[in-house]
């Protein structure tokens, strides 16, 4: 099930230098037409975490089977193909770096364009939020979305081949969709949250390792490596998420900066705490440090799942 390192090259160089296709059919809006079907469908009367239970667990196990058994029937050259065209599609991490420049080049034309450019890549309530909040919010997304979006993905194909990395998008797809404590997700929801969580568990703590571990120490922030280590370990649990603390963290503490706080989602107010104590200005310098954290994090991440397979092949 390995997938070839060939195909990774050309998967992960395609979204380096394209992102994702907007005028291409996506695998992941696919999936979330099948889960809005299946929620639209079942999150109704009685047993509704039964039911997400078997909403969630199916559709990731659909995908993975799905995926396998195409895989067996292609050629050589086609499986490789194959590979890298999925690997394309999972990757986002050109995609969610540009989105977040996008939000702070529309902060400095106006605050209501920041809002409104925060709201694609953000599930909070982002009407009322500050010229700070708004930049607060795409870096959290940054991080957040450096584990979800770029090094979860990889970890996964290398575990479990393409099979496993859309199984994966599959798995975030759902969390992001229904795995919400709100009235109406809250039991249907549930497992697909629960699994998500078991998903990101070794990856976010991976994200965030790597994050510290090779962030030049020009960039400022906590000096010191072992500093840095205890930092994220402190306020790394300082998120509803198990998870997606853990690279908030490593990059407030790369930063210097506070994350976290109070969030309305869906009309609901989150009184989340906060991640770091230091509630300074956030500036356009900072997003260009934590682009530069994420991508010497994604090439590090590449460079490890291509030595996977070479020792695989060779």
């Amino acid at each position: 099930m390995m997938t070839h390192p060939l195909s990774l090259l050309i998967g992960w160089l395609l979204d380096l230098m394209v992102g994702d296709p907007q005028r291409l059919p996506h695998p992941v809006v696919w999936f979330g037409k099948m889960i809005a079907a299946c929620e639209r469908k079942l999150n109704r009367g009685t047993n509704r975490k039964l039911k997400g239970a078997l909403t969630a667990v199916g559709l990731i196990l659909f995908v993975f089977v799905f995926t396998w058994m195409l895989r067996k029937v292609l050629d050589t050259y086609a499986l490789y193909l194959f590979d890298a065209i999925a690997i394309f599609y999972c990757l986002a991490g050109t995609t969610l770096i540009r989105e977040v420049r996008a939000v702070f080049l529309a902060l400095d034309r106006s605050l209501d364009e920041g809002r409104r450019q925060v709201a694609r890549i953000v599930g909070r309530d982002t009407s009322e939020l500050s010229a700070q909040e708004v930049r607060t919010a795409a870096l959290e997304t940054l991080a957040e979305n450096l584990s979800d979006g770029v090094i979860a993905p990889l970890f996964w194909l290398a575990i479990l081949g393409t099979p496993g990395m859309l199984a994966y998008k599959m798995v975030n797809t759902l969390d992001s969709m229904i795995g919400y404590k709100t009235d109406r997700y809250r039991a249907f929801g549930c497992w697909a949250a629960h699994i998500d969580d078991i998903a990101n568990y070794i990856p976010a703590r991976l994200t965030a390792l790597l994050m510290l571990t090779f962030s030049p120490p020009k960039l400022g922030g906590v000096r010191g490596g072992l500093n840095r280590l205890k930092f994220v370990r402190k306020y790394g649990r300082n998120h509803a998420s198990p998870n997606s603390g853990y690279p908030e963290a490593a990059l407030a503490a790369i930063l210097d900066c506070r994350f976290g706080g109070p969030h309305y989602y869906f009309g609901e107010l989150f009184d989340k705490p906060y991640i770091g104590t230091n509630d300074r200005p956030l500036t356009t310098e900072d997003m260009k440090k934590a682009v530069r954290v994420n991508r010497t994090a994604e090439i590090l991440m590449v460079a490890i799942v291509l030595l996977c397979q070479l020792a695989f092949f060779l």
